[in-house]
């Protein structure tokens, strides 16, 4: 038999949470108040008590549905209807319990507790009069907006819950830019008055210029919900949707928007905007045109279709469409920028080169121009004369992240020597006083400037620099020199310094400085400061911090790259090289001895290098390098690991970092000199996503943890067995992970084998003077593969050399036996990264496919033997 409770049963348990509440557990009375709803779900008193309850804790929300769930039982219950009215005022819905307190009177419910509800709203909640309202509306129309904001102020000190206040306040905030305020005003005055549909689409406006996409959008989305009609808030929502990489849902509401206003220029122009963020180019271009005939002379628009044409590979029309926005509008930087690009592309480098240079003209400093110069220019030279490019590459060379000076030495070197005042200048050695050939040269910004930041690959400038150091030293004089001769004294110590003091030094200059050297001590010891001019002379010729005296000069303000450079660097990097934690202690023979050289030549030494202008996700990386990748899950990886397996001095660990978007780069390399530098650099250009460890890669098993994105260049052929480190860089590679594998090549770098041979065993142990008394013989030599090696940037610097003809231990590489390697390490290649080598292989190849077919580019090799002399670099994924 069933049992059931009577209705005095449900009265006694309500009862009890009713003493429980009064006594003020709360706990119990709640628990009481439950078990009489799951006896009687109607029970009215238990609803809007569990409501008290509720709201006594601040859950006001939750509190709100069983106030209702009690006037949906009871609707006539005054007691009911004043706690629901003042959970309402409590969540600031001060409009809505203004339309029930007027509702539930009109209705003749009254209570004691709703009465006083009541009057506290028209107290507290109350707008402003008309003659304030009158006020204040002829300030802001008359644009005093501060003192629209104190009479808001003012007002509010009695009206606090006033939304036209509130509103106004918003108003004046935004008008002085003080967007933080506006946001704030406005979001009381849409609490206020949450019909307002137009605050809550300023609201979303506001947040939009904080880049508060989600914010925006949602304020947009309520606005919608109260003016659905309106096309503004369609375009306006499509557009914050477009930023938020949501094109899809941007361009139904954009098609909305177009419905209820067809003929808008700017709502086509957005549709265009969306589908090419969509990849659906030729809609896009559609949408252009058909914004195109509305407005012909709309130079946005050419310039959008432009994009949309080059991202199609129509370079023919993307041009074309750049060149009649620039018409439209003669000062549309991007546009010039844009066409520049286009240009490149289709090989047209000179006419790229100066759209490139009529975009900087217009927006000096333009990060994308100077950038784009700086990839056309890299490792190239130009026969035609451009009167305008010595200027272009010192501005160039002025920013520090926009390229490699090593990079564009080439084109730098190539305009110095053919420069009248250069070979002026050169004329005159042996004729004239240094100093007056200082003077000459001092026109010339372009070797100045390029004297400060890299090793100089050319002979001809070598030997006229080698000349004046040494002029320098034999006719220095005591008295103080020229601000312009101590400029180029100071530059050509710090070129000597990047280049490591690679430069020939006789036996009458080491006599010389040996004299001058105990000068400048005696100088020191003795209290005083020795002239500028002998010191720059002495840094010339070995680094200041390399001196026992260095501690005690005093250098001035005018010389502080000079001092950081030769003196505060090594200081810094000496304390970091204790913070550095080692992976394991370096126990391979061969490693060890590789370790040594680095520790002596860290190489690279380095200033100034090229990162990219916004780092990219793996898919856009991918496309941008032109790769086939089998595996497309790596694409799913939104915040790569990457391992740098030998970073150097650093920058191949932070061009990765700054390529790569949300990525973390762990960077190990064995010399600790090294890492110092690279640690450094990073400190110095404020890179914070990457980890430096001392450590051998045959160790890196000791980590126990795998990497989406493996990279290693330049050092699996200095292993005394590449393929079993080149094993390990597999292991903690994840499946469908990505390689870049940097290996010498055996047919371009036969020039380098045969004078090593030349130098005979034992050549590594050569030290620096060795190393450099070779250099002169092969300067002087005739042979026609010496010549060859002076082609080689590597040949212009101490470490550079050492790494070029005299490394301790080096494998070369043919791409048969690399197609074997990846074979064996079940790794699949995806495609070189070179652009220029690209190019000439495009040219002599119609397949696209080619490019993925090792068998095709050993075809290509074999034609241009010389192409990898730097390194294949090229990219593999790990199959699963």
């Amino acid at each position: 038999m069933e049992l059931t409770l009577r209705d005095d049963d449900i009265a006694s348990i309500f009862d009890k949470g009713l003493q429980a509440h009064n006594a003020g557990d709360l706990s119990t009375a709640e628990q009481l108040y439950q078990e009489t709803l799951s006896i009687q779900p109607n029970h009215c008193e238990a609803n809007h008590n569990i409501g008290v309850v509720l709201a006594a804790r601040n859950e006001l929300d939750k509190a709100l549905k069983f106030f209702k769930y009690a006037l949906d039982s009871s609707p006539n219950v005054s007691l009911f209807w004043a706690s629901y009215i003042d959970a309402l005022i409590k969540l600031d819905r001060i409009a809505e319990s203004k339309t029930l307190v007027k509702a539930v009177k009109q209705a003749g419910i009254s209570c004691e507790k709703l009465d006083a509800i009541s009057n506290r709203l028209e107290i507290e909640h109350q707008e402003p009069g008309p003659e304030a309202s009158q006020e204040l509306d002829e300030l802001i129309e008359l644009q005093r907006f501060d003192d629209a904001i104190q009479a808001c102020l003012s007002l509010m000190d009695t009206y606090p819950r006033s939304a036209v206040l509130n509103i106004n306040l918003g108003k004046c905030y935004f008008e002085q830019g003080q967007i933080e305020q506006a946001i704030s005003s406005y979001k009381k005055g849409t609490e206020c008055q949450p019909t307002w549909a137009v605050g809550f689409a300023m609201l979303g406006q506001l947040y939009s210029s904080q880049e508060d996409t989600n914010q925006a959008i949602a304020s947009l989305k309520k606005a919608l919900d109260l003016e659905s009609d309106n096309h503004e808030l369609y375009a306006t929502l499509g557009v914050e949707l477009l930023h938020k990489g949501k094109h899809g849902d941007a361009i139904e509401y954009l098609k909305e928007a177009l419905r209820l206003k067809p003929n808008s220029t700017s709502i086509l122009s957005m549709l265009g905007d969306a589908y090419n963020g969509s990849d659906q180019h030729e809609l896009a271009i559609g949408y252009y045109k058909k914004a195109l005939t509305l407005d012909p002379n709309d130079e946005k628009l050419h310039f959008n279709i432009g994009n949309a044409y080059g991202d199609v590979g129509n370079l023919e029309a993307a041009v074309e469409s750049y060149k009649k926005a620039i018409k439209v509008k003669p000062d549309f930087a991007e546009a010039f920028c844009n066409l520049g690009k286009s240009q490149k592309d289709r090989g047209e480098l000179v006419p790229a080169i100066e759209s490139f240079k009529q975009a900087i003209d217009l927006k000096p400093n333009f990060p994308e121009a100077l950038f784009s110069i700086g990839l056309i220019l890299k490792n190239r030279t130009f026969s035609k004369k451009l009167a305008f490019l010595p200027g272009v590459i010192t501005a160039l060379l002025d920013q520090k992240t926009y390229v490699r000076p090593s990079d564009i030495a080439p084109a730098a070197t190539r305009l110095i020597v053919a420069d009248p005042i250069f070979q002026n200048a050169l004329k005159q050695c042996s004729l004239s006083q240094p100093e007056q050939i200082i003077l000459k040269i001092s026109n010339l910004p372009l070797l100045l400037k390029i004297m400060e930041l890299c090793p100089i690959p050319n002979l001809q400038i070598e030997g006229f620099l080698t000349y004046l150091r040494s002029e320098i030293l034999y006719k220095i004089s005591k008295s103080p020199v020229s601000k312009i001769i101590l400029d180029f004294q100071s530059r050509l110590a710090l070129q000597c310094y990047t280049n490591e003091y690679v430069y020939a030094q006789s036996d009458r200059e080491t006599a010389a400085l040996e004299k001058l050297e105990n000068s400048v001590e005696i100088t020191l010891i003795s209290g005083q400061q020795p002239e500028l001019s002998a010191l720059m002379c002495l840094a010339s010729y070995k680094a200041l911090h390399d001196y026992k005296w260095c501690s005690l000069v005093s250098l001035p303000d005018s010389l502080r790259e000079f001092k950081k450079r030769q003196v505060l660097d090594f200081e810094t990097e000496t304390d970091l090289k204790e913070k550095i934690p080692l992976l394991e202690n370096i126990k391979d023979n061969v490693s060890s001895l590789v370790k040594k050289q680095y520790e002596e030549h860290p190489y690279p030494r380095w200033v100034n290098l090229q990162l990219s202008l916004t780092p990219k996700s793996i898919i856009d990386t991918v496309t941008e390098i032109g790769l086939k990748v089998v595996d497309k899950s790596i694409y799913d990886c939104e915040a790569p690991q990457i391992l740098i397996a030998g970073c150097g001095t650093g920058q191949h660990s932070i061009g990765t970092a700054a390529r790569f978007k949300n990525c973390k780069v762990f960077a190990i390399d064995l010399s600790l000199t090294s890492l110092a530098y690279a640690k450094r650099k990073t400190q110095e250009l404020e890179v914070k996503n990457i980890e430096y460890m001392q450590g051998d890669i045959l160790s890196l098993g000791k980590l126990d943890k795998q990497f989406d994105i493996v990279e290693s260049s330049g050092v699996l052929h200095h292993m005394d067995n590449p393929m079993a480190g080149w094993k390990i860089l597999s292991d903690v590679l994840k499946p469908g992970g990505l390689m870049k594998i940097g290996l010498y090549s055996e047919l371009s770098r036969q020039d380098i084998v045969r004078i090593r041979s030349e130098l005979g065993q034992g050549n590594s142990n050569f030290d620096r003077f060795k190393i450099r008394d070779l250099r002169r013989i092969l300067i002087k030599s005739n042979r026609e593969h010496h010549k060859q090696i002076f082609q080689s940037p590597d040949f212009y610097s101490m470490s550079s050399i050492k790494d070029l003809l005299f490394h301790v231990k080096e494998h070369r590489f043919t791409l048969t036996q690399i197609s074997d390697c990846l074979a064996k390490l079940n790794l699949k290649f995806c495609g070189f990264e070179a652009d220029q080598i690209l190019e000439s292989f495009k040219q002599q190849s119609a397949d696209p496919n080619d490019l993925y077919k090792l068998k095709s580019w050993t075809t290509f090799e074999e034609q241009n033997p010389n192409a990898f002399s730097g390194m294949y670099q090229f990219w593999c994924q790990k199959l699963n």
